[in-house]
């Protein structure tokens, strides 16, 4: 446990997996300076050897409820710059962290908590799950990691969650394209369980090469899109993932030819 946000690597078979769960059930895990300092450092932190991590919020109700609001309601200029900045540090260690990261939205995930599922590379939620960015009905803006909304669901759909500040349901998110999975509470882990042997199939040289161009695709134009990739695929060749993953896929399909 690392303040507020508890820690935990695990063994998955021949690879391991990071689970980080925010432990503030009591408050729906709403994000204090403490907690999200200890995200950034965290995920930071993590070992090389790491393949994939999975983020979540402790409890039933929330994935994360959005900002703590008591420290919210004590800030003035200085101390805002200071808080949105660890919101958005937090956000980009998940972004640049080399493993992918999975988002377990258990309930809800409002405000930064929504910033922070934007920065996980997939998301996976339960059915019972609401999705929201109520900042404005607060008297704020919403800011830094909000920025991903529009890439990921449109210029409209963006405005309409952050100028509104309703929640919608998790079938609607599904529907506007703000997670990639719905499913029932009950079968949450398992779902999660299954996308993480999906990403630990891939070869890891490979999975996190994708993620270096996912990323760049979101930023750049297209024709540095195009060069780069060119760059990473060639690279890919100076290691062994791409001979010994394709061998044995080529000897198992010749196994299967002479059946």
């Amino acid at each position: 446990m690392s303040g507020a946000l508890g820690v935990r690597i695990e063994r998955r078979g021949a690879a391991l997996v990071a689970r980080l769960t925010i432990e503030r059930a009591a408050k729906l895990n709403s994000l204090d300076s403490a907690t999200l300092e200890a995200i950034a450092r965290e995920v930071r932190a993590l070992p090389g050897e790491v393949r994939a991590v999975v983020l979540t919020g402790a409890g039933a109700r929330a994935f994360v409820g959005g900002a703590n609001l008591d420290e919210l309601a004590g800030l003035d200029p200085v101390t805002a710059r200071e808080f949105i900045t660890r919101v958005h540090q937090a956000c980009a260690a998940l972004r640049e962290c080399a493993a992918p990261v999975l988002a377990r939205v258990n309930g809800f995930c409002l405000g930064a908590g929504l910033e922070l599922a934007a920065a996980c590379d997939l998301r996976v939620a339960a059915a019972n799950a609401a999705f929201g960015m109520p900042e404005v009905r607060l008297g704020i803006p919403s800011v830094v990691e909000a920025a991903l909304l529009p890439r990921l669901i449109g210029a409209g759909r963006a405005r309409w969650l952050v100028m509104t500040g309703e929640n919608i349901d998790a079938a609607q998110a599904l529907a506007w394209g703000l997670v990639e999975r719905v499913v029932p509470a009950a079968r949450l882990d398992a779902a999660v369980d299954a996308a993480l042997d999906a990403l630990l199939a891939a070869g890891d040289a490979a999975l996190r090469a994708q993620k270096r161009l996912c990323k760049l695709w979101e930023e750049a134009p297209l024709d540095e899109c195009v060069r780069l990739s060119t760059v990473e695929f060639a690279a890919a060749y100076a290691g062994e993932e791409p001979r010994a993953m394709l061998g044995e896929f080529l000897a198992a399909k010749n196994r299967r030819n002479k059946r």
